[in-house]
């Protein structure tokens, strides 16, 4: 099948999402399909650039900023998005056509161009769901219920509409769909989170001595920085731990609440932590080998579940985790089962100091639930199983006006 991938962060981001595409990509194509990546990029000089990498071909379309634009022009050009995916994209696409369309929210804002893929080209769909906004935006208090929630909502309805099934990444997120009468007729399942379980081309890493870092057990936190990442959870945390003098916390990455980071971390002396810029994904890889905890945090005011993409990194890697959580998420469960990790909930901030101190004064602790970790990613988040999981709805699709779906 020629399988097109949607998806708003691709390589070399270190968003979590474009390592999942990436890999996702990288099977399908091992599985002997045509995988095509589709992503926006606000720094091609052309409307539409076309490249082969790691054996996949790649269409970054010219859009507006998104990943370092202020908040409210990053919506206005996530709006536009899928217009401009499709006027600049669509010479590509009518050349190659689309048997199957994979695409990865956030953004809400795929939906009227798999729509128009669907009705193009008579291609099926598979959403792959990370972020249930403008929930959660709205469980944070980032957004009130009004014209504007109210437009975000009909957007998400629009993405769901669009897709043949839609993949959730948390048996606690299904209930979402079965309890909202205008979603539960979805055909919806658990899709965890994947990665690949070999690495290639990995450089050998250098943060650690270039950051001062000999000697410390560095807490590190990846990816997004967000509001949902809910980042004065951890600025906290650091403050209780300022006379750990082998405690240190590494936040590596860029996002909406990086600036406030960084201005906490000034104004509050805090030496044991620093705040490091996105870098290239080997590189970003290179560092998770070389640290010692991997850092989860998700404001408790949020009511629907995930489990970020940031975890499996960490547990590629063989790092215990070290997470605060909002309350009812399976990510507690399946962390304590499978001993990978200590979980609090948030707002709990003594028992995530405990937990901190626990990790920070046993080696052999983190040495076990390291391995505990890696153990689980091979056993159930591997790049294999989602692929064959999402392909495993599709099959005797021809291009054309012809799809068949499985239930």
């Amino acid at each position: 099948m020629r399988i097109l991938l949607l998806v708003v962060y691709y390589l070399p981001s270190t968003m979590s999402s474009a390592k999942l595409m990436h890999d996702l990509a990288v099977e399908f194509r091992r599985q002997g399909h045509e995988p095509v990546v589709m992503a926006p990029d606000e720094n091609i000089g052309s409307d539409c650039e076309v490249s082969v990498e790691d054996g996949i071909e790649v269409v970054r379309v010219r859009t507006g900023r998104i990943k370092s634009a202020s908040r409210m022009l990053r919506a206005i050009n996530e709006i536009r998005l899928s217009g401009t995916l499709w006027a600049r994209g669509r010479e590509y696409l009518d050349k190659k056509g689309v048997d199957l369309v994979v695409y990865y929210s956030p953004t809400i804002f795929f939906g009227g161009l798999v729509a128009r893929l669907r009705s193009t080209y008579g291609c099926s769909s598979y959403l792959v769901l990370r972020d249930i906004f403008p929930k959660w935006a709205l469980d944070a208090g980032v957004m009130r219920e009004g014209l504007i929630y109210r437009y975000f909502r009909r957007k998400e309805i629009e993405q769901y509409d669009a897709a043949d099934v839609i993949g959730v990444q948390s048996p606690a997120n299904l209930s979402y769909f079965a309890e909202d009468p205008v979603l539960r007729s979805r055909r919806v399942e658990v899709l965890y989170n994947w990665t690949a379980l070999e690495e290639k081309g990995i450089p050998v890493s250098h943060y650690r001595e270039e950051l001062g870092l000999k000697g410390k057990v560095v807490f590190f936190y990846g990816g997004n920085i967000g509001v949902a990442q809910d980042v004065d959870n951890i600025v906290k945390l650091a403050q209780g731990l300022r006379n750990e003098e082998e405690a240190h916390f590494l936040f590596v990455g860029d996002g909406s609440e990086s600036g406030r980071l960084r201005s906490m971390i000034s104004e509050l002396g805090l030496s044991n932590m620093t705040l490091h810029g996105s870098v290239a994904q080997d590189e970003y890889l290179a560092m998770l080998s070389e640290f010692d905890v991997g850092l989860i945090s998700l404001d408790g005011r949020l009511k629907t579940q995930n489990f970020p993409g940031k975890m499996l990194g960490y547990m590629y890697h063989s790092l215990p985790i070290l997470a605060s959580i909002n309350p009812g998420n399976d990510l507690k469960g399946i962390l304590e089962r499978h001993g990978a990790g200590l979980v609090s909930v948030n707002g709990e901030d003594e028992v995530l100091r405990d937990n901190a101190i626990r990790l920070l004064r046993d080696d052999g602790l983190r040495r076990r639930m390291g391995l505990n970790g890696r153990r689980l990613l091979n056993e159930t988040f591997s790049v294999e199983a989602a692929a064959g999981q999402i392909l495993g709805h599709f099959s005797g699709h021809h291009s054309g006006t012809e799809r068949s779906f499985i239930e």
